[in-house]
């Protein structure tokens, strides 16, 4: 049974994004059932072409990405979301998304968690700034996506999962 993780950001059009193409990236490079997917709750509309450049130079195809409301997994035809996490940075007092829509595993709402990182749009130095915060982002995320896909997705307690994000985010 695949794993559902929708990934939620204000704009989604950055690391929400990079968070999506590294979940499913990392996934299938392990043989993991996991599906990654990413909104906003505000989308912007356009994806961020620093986001996109770090995925491509990571061996990512986003020729199917798109910035995406929320809305879109919260009607019957959306999959059975199972993890819902927040990666907006709440530091920046930016608005981050509080996600009520489909059922997790087993019925019930989904388990979320917020891992936060500061929006590497906002870097200084130009082009080379934003590229190298982008990259530096990817990669962090990318650590904590291991860490997911390490877990027995299939076989955890939903408070046990709850935990494990909740450490998983500390890390």
């Amino acid at each position: 049974m695949t794993i559902h993780v929708l990934i939620l950001c204000t704009h989604n059009s950055a690391r929400s994004v990079l968070s999506e193409g590294m979940l499913n990236h990392l996934a299938a490079q392990l043989g993991k059932d996991v599906k990654a997917h990413s909104a906003g709750s505000a989308p912007s509309g356009r994806l961020n072409p620093f986001a996109l450049e770090a995925l491509h130079n990571a061996g990512i195809d986003t020729s199917a990405y798109r910035s995406k409301s929320w809305d879109e997994f919260t009607s019957p035809e959306a999959p059975p979301l199972s993890i819902v996490i927040t990666v907006c940075d709440s530091a920046a007092a930016e608005a981050c998304p509080v996600f009520f829509g489909a059922n997790g595993v087993g019925g019930g709402q989904p388990v979320k968690v917020h891992w936060g990182y500061p929006d590497p749009s906002n870097a200084e130095g130009g082009d080379e700034g934003k590229r190298r915060a982008f990259e530096l982002t990817r990669q962090a995320i990318g650590y904590k996506m291991l860490q997911l896909l390490a877990l027995p997705l299939g076989s955890m307690s939903k408070a046990d999962l709850q935990s494990a994000l909740q450490a998983i985010a500390k890390s």
